[in-house]
């Protein structure tokens, strides 16, 4: 039994395979222009890889933002509920998943069978989101990748009144062009982003443990200002940017189970 989760984000498309029961691959590429065309080439490049093809597969689960475009899938379900999934595969024990992904940002609390009980979302704009991220890289002229390398040379931490991330991008132009350093800065920034969330996490009330996905979490310096806005230790996956197609396809295993 083959199957394959797909998630395609804003800036990001995802694939994972399951064959049997085990996770046999998967593939992360950027999204460009064309949702559907992204799906497609991550699929085939996913399949490629295991000398497979389109109808080596089973079933199919779409989710994300670009999940109604995917043509292949036989069933779509909402990010959330795949989301959620991915997290307790990855540590049963997880009850709070925060997830930022490119453009926008969500928390998601489990019930202890480990489905989603109740979660808040942030999608009316780009803020504390991957793309607000990369903006502000952008006017700090470092790149996205140097962001928490740079915060975490901070001895203090020049506080972000804006989370728009038009006004945001004016005011760190003019916090630079006012002689600041550019780390406490960036910190300022990890700390907005962190104050935000955990506004999220408050409104549907956290319970250990907690998990953070998508590729935000690859970010060591949020993580770290999260850690201790929350006063917890938040688990990140090993790779954090799969879980809601890992989600995906679990949940393609369980149709076909059923």
């Amino acid at each position: 039994m083959l199957v394959a989760g797909i998630d395609v984000g804003s800036l990001t498309a995802e694939v994972v395979l399951i064959k049997d029961g085990n996770i046999i691959h998967y593939v992360i590429m950027p999204t460009g222009s064309n949702s559907k065309k992204a799906a497609e080439r991550a699929l085939d490049s996913a399949l490629h890889a295991m000398g497979m093809k389109e109808p080596d597969l089973d079933y199919v689960v779409a989710t994300g933002y670009g999940r109604i475009s995917i043509d292949i899938a036989d069933k779509r379900i909402t990010e959330i509920t795949c989301h959620g999934r991915g997290a307790v595969y990855l540590n049963p024990g997880v009850r709070t998943v925060i997830d930022i992904g490119g453009q926008d940002s969500k928390v998601i609390r489990l019930n202890d069978e480990g489905k989603v009980f109740d979660f808040a979302m942030n999608d009316k704009c780009a803020a504390g989101t991957g793309r607000f991220l990369e903006v502000m890289a952008q006017a700090l002229e470092v790149g996205i990748d140097e962001l928490a390398g740079l915060s975490e040379k901070a001895r203090d931490t020049v506080a972000i009144s804006s989370m728009c991330t038009v006004f945001a991008e004016s005011e760190v132009v003019s916090l630079i062009a006012r002689g600041l350093p550019r780390e406490e800065i960036a910190r300022g920034l990890h700390q907005s982003i962190a104050d935000r969330t955990a506004g999220l996490v408050r409104r549907v009330g956290m319970e250990e443990l907690v998990m953070i996905t998508g590729g935000v979490a690859k970010n060591r310096a949020l993580v770290k200002a999260l850690n201790e806005k929350l006063v917890t230790t938040i688990i990140v996956p090993e790779e954090p940017q799969i879980a809601g197609a890992l989600g995906a396809a679990l949940l393609a295993q369980e149709e076909l189970s059923s």
